[in-house]
Parts: C-alpha cells; sequence; structure tokens
C-alpha cells in the first residue's frame, strides 16, 4: 500500500478537470494529435504511424520492444501497428542474428524518404500549438512537463505490476 502524501490541493479542486493536469495533457494531446494527422494523412501516414516512424528516424533496427518502450505502448498494440507499417511497405521486421527471441524493426527506403516531408509538418503544429509564447515559455513548459514525466514514472516504478487486463482505462 502506498504511503499517503500531503494533496497540493484539497480533493475536490480536480472534480473540476480544467484543474486537472493529466486532464488537460490528454486534450492537448488528443488536439496535437488531430491536426499533426490532418496533415500526415496527406501522405497516407496516420497519427499512429507517425509515432513509431519518427522513432525509427531517431534510431532505424532497434528492437521491437525497445520501440514499444519509446513509444510508450504495450508491446501487443505495437505488434498490430508494425503489422500495419509493414503491409504498407514503411518497415520490415528481422529476427536477431544474435538471440532470435528478438525482432529488430528497420524503415524501407519510402519510409525514410518520408521523413523530410513530415517532420516539417510537425514543426507546423508545434508553431500553432505554442502561437503567443516566448521562446522562454516554450522552455520552461517542456522543462515542467518532463518534471511530471519523471515524477509519474519513479512513482509507477515504486508501485507494484498490474496486469494490463487491472490497468486498462485507468489514470
Amino acid at each position: 500500500m502506498t504511503e499517503k502524501r500531503p494533496t497540493r490541493q484539497p480533493a475536490e479542486y480536480y472534480k473540476n478537470p480544467e484543474n486537472s493536469i493529466g486532464y488537460l495533457t490528454r486534450i492537448v494531446f488528443r488536439n496535437f494529435s488531430r491536426l499533426l494527422e490532418r496533415h500526415t494523412l496527406q501522405h497516407d501516414i496516420s497519427a499512429g504511424q507517425w509515432r513509431f516512424l519518427r522513432q525509427l528516424w531517431i534510431e532505424d533496427g532497434i528492437t521491437q520492444r525497445e520501440l514499444s518502450e519509446r513509444v510508450g505502448m504495450r508491446e501487443p498494440t505495437t505488434v498490430v501497428a508494425l503489422k500495419g507499417l509493414e503491409a504498407s511497405g514503411l518497415i520490415r521486421r528481422e529476427k536477431s542474428a544474435i538471440d532470435r527471441r528478438k525482432i529488430h524493426i528497420f524503415l524501407t527506403p519510402i519510409a525514410k524518404s518520408l521523413e523530410a516531408k513530415l517532420a516539417p509538418l510537425n514543426a507546423e503544429v508545434h508553431a500553432v500549438a505554442t502561437a503567443g509564447m516566448t521562446d522562454d515559455e516554450v522552455e520552461t513548459l517542456q522543462r515542467l512537463l518532463r518534471r511530471v514525466i519523471t515524477n509519474l514514472t519513479e512513482e509507477a516504478r515504486r508501485l507494484p505490476h498490474l496486469n494490463d487486463d487491472d490497468s486498462e482505462g485507468r489514470a
């Protein structure tokens, strides 16, 4: 059982979703993803595919497990997404020569060429999202969100693991 911590605000305060960091970041994520997808779909790339491609543009050939962790999805979800990417001719999967249990994911030439077309679209959505903010405010926002991520990640590591059925849809 976890220890009780003093809260920043009483529980009543968080009944209003506008006071919840989780709610606000979820809305930002959904809006950001929708706007980005409007652009990427012009190149037949969904927001879900974008997440995987972006990670593979950073490091091609990582394992399926590493990719799943970097994208922040469970492995079964990643497997389904990778099947779609493979069917679209954007990736190929190879079993490791060293450890046959590991599967490495590689971009195809088509997927590699998409980076030059899609990366600027992401920059455009960032510009829309941060309109009216100074560079310092954007850096502060990024720093604070990274701190929130670190805090939540550290707390999750301290807690006992739940199976996938127990944790689905809870936040």
